[in-house]
Order: C-alpha cells, then sequence, then structure tokens
C-alpha cells in the first residue's frame, strides 16, 4: 500500500497494513505502525514512531529538527504519536533536543490543521489542538484537554487535563486541570460542561468546587494553600487530589488567574 511515487528510505520499518500516499516521504529509521495512514506529501522524519492506527495528512511533518538555535542536528532523538491520534494538514511536530529523548503525542489526540508541537512537549491521550494552536518547547499538556485555535502557550508551561483554553488565548503560566482559562493568563474558573461530558461524579465535582475556592484567594501563594489543603486530609477523589497536586509541581511557579 505504499504509492509508487512516496520516498521510503530501506531501514525505515513500515507494517503491511500501512497506506502511504503520493509523494510522502519516510526518513531512514522511522516507524510507521499497522493500519497508519500518511496521506500525500507527508512527511515522517528520520527515527519517528507512528503508533498503530495513526494518521498523518496533506503537508504534515513529524519529527523535524527543534527551533532552537543551541540544538545541534547530529542529536538522536526521535517523535513518539501514539496509536489512533490524528494528524491533520500542515501540522509540525519537533523532535527532542537531548540524545535518546522524545517529544510525545499521546494516543487518540487529534491536532487539527496547522497545529505547532515544539521540542520536548508532552501530550496525554485525548488531547485537542485546534487550528493554529502553538505550544512551545516543553509544555506538558494532561489528557483530555482542549485547546482551541489560535492559542499561544509559552515553553515550559503545564496545561491541566480537562481543562479548555479558549481560542486566541495566550498562556504564560501554568493551567490547573478542569480550568477554564482564556484571554492573557486568565481563569473563568472550571470547565464545568467538560466535566459533566466526560460523566464525572457529583463528588468529584463538589471537591474540585472546593478546591478551587480555597487555592485561589487574593493575595496568598497557591501553591502554599493546596498544600496545606492536602495536609488536611479532607479530599478523597483523584479529581480534587489531583487539582492540589498541580499547583505543588511545574517549572513557571506561576498559575493563571481567576479575572
Amino acid at each position: 500500500m505504499i504509492h509508487p511515487s512516496a520516498l521510503v528510505h530501506p531501514s525505515a520499518q513500515v507494517d503491511a497494513s500501512a497506506e502511504i500516499g503520493p509523494f510522502a516521504i519516510v526518513e531512514a529509521g522511522a516507524i510507521v505502525g499497522p493500519g497508519c495512514r500518511l496521506a500525500g506529501h507527508a512527511v515522517l522524519k528520520a527515527g519517528a514512531v507512528l503508533g498503530p492506527g495513526v494518521v498523518v495528512d496533506h503537508f504534515a511533518v513529524v519529527g523535524g529538527d527543534p527551533q532552537d538555535l543551541s540544538f545541534d542536528p547530529a542529536t538522536r532523538s526521535r517523535v513518539e504519536v501514539g496509536p489512533r491520534a490524528v494528524l491533520r494538514e500542515h501540522v509540525t511536530v519537533h523532535r527532542a533536543t537531548k540524545p535518546d529523548a522524545a517529544t510525545i503525542v499521546g494516543a487518540d489526540s487529534l491536532l487539527m490543521a496547522g497545529s505547532h508541537v515544539a521540542h520536548d512537549c508532552v501530550l496525554g491521550a485525548g488531547v485537542i489542538l485546534a487550528n493554529g494552536c502553538m505550544l512551545g518547547g516543553h509544555v506538558h499538556v494532561g489528557d483530555q484537554a482542549f485547546i482551541s485555535g489560535g492559542v499561544a502557550v509559552h515553553q515550559f508551561c503545564r496545561v491541566g487535563g480537562g481543562s479548555l483554553t479558549s481560542g486566541n488565548a495566550v498562556i504564560t503560566e501554568d493551567v490547573p486541570p478542569n480550568g477554564l482559562a482564556h484571554g492573557r493568563n486568565e481563569l473563568a474558573g472550571l470547565n464545568l460542561i467538560g466535566l459533566r461530558r466526560r460523566g464525572v461524579a457529583a463528588a468529584a465535582v463538589a471537591e474540585l468546587k472546593r478546591a478551587f475556592h480555597a487555592v485561589y484567594v487574593p493575595g496568598q501563594a497557591c501553591a502554599t494553600l493546596a498544600q496545606a489543603e492536602l495536609a488536611g486530609g479532607t479530599y478523597h477523589t483523584p479529581e480534587g487530589r489531583a487539582f492540589l497536586e498541580f499547583f505543588l509541581g511545574g517549572k513557571r511557579g506561576r498559575f493563571v488567574q481567576p479575572a
């Protein structure tokens, strides 16, 4: 199922059930898993790995060099794309900057047309990046987060699982799990619609609401308040504890704030 005009390096590993369209390029050492589909003019760079059922659409490039001026192109690194992920037209995913490291796109993720995932990013399962979304280097995105069209996320930021970031937002600080971010580092509250759609239990939603109001107190440090809440031992759902634990980590040291 490889089109005669496609260029596939002899050292690439292409499963017999994969489809590679016209003028697609698969470079040395790339791995194309079972049931994958590369559309015409898609490019899979050296060392990139596609799990089962991945779709790479027209003119998408997976595994390109990082846009880091200090990067040595001789570094052996890769991109790993999880099962059933879909990368639409003109998507770009850059490989990691460190030897033997990987930029990761989680299973069942959808990267819409023109979105960009920079070097060393880690996307969880079921993440959606809408058209034109841009992630800087080392960004971590939790499971089932939705980042809308035109959003720019600064390097080293974390976007918590289950969160929703609305269109054209500018994010230079961490977005908590199940948060509803907008504008420039502003938080509208919790993503209650998303929680309901995912069938999250009422007890967990109640704990999230309590944790949200406990952490976001004007003039006080979110991390200190989150640590105190956890120490109290009154949070029993994974969602509630994960929300509080989020404030104890990260490299940015700042969090989007309620508008």
